[in-house]
């Protein structure tokens, strides 16, 4: 019957599957397979972690404030 996986077998698919999918989808494919390998790795590792790194941002971030000037109502004089 032959070797299933020898290195031309591997190297022809490889061939395919680039031609089918182009490098630039291959590269995203990876990017998100990563991105949900490292999603799920902290969600295994619990919540406790999830909420005290939620407590620390939120210490973290100072709020947004801008100084507004109010007209005053003395200063406007009806004519």
């Amino acid at each position: 019957m032959g070797d299933l996986f020898s290195i031309q077998h591997l190297l022809l698919l490889l061939l395919i599957v680039v031609l089918i999918f182009g490098t630039k989808k291959l590269r995203n494919i990876g990017a998100d397979l990563g991105g949900a390998v490292k999603g799920f790795k902290e969600g295994m590792t619990g919540t406790a972690t999830a909420e005290n790194s939620e407590e620390k941002r939120g210490l973290d971030e100072k709020p947004i404030t801008s100084p507004v000037k109010e007209a005053s109502t003395q200063d406007k004089t009806p004519s």
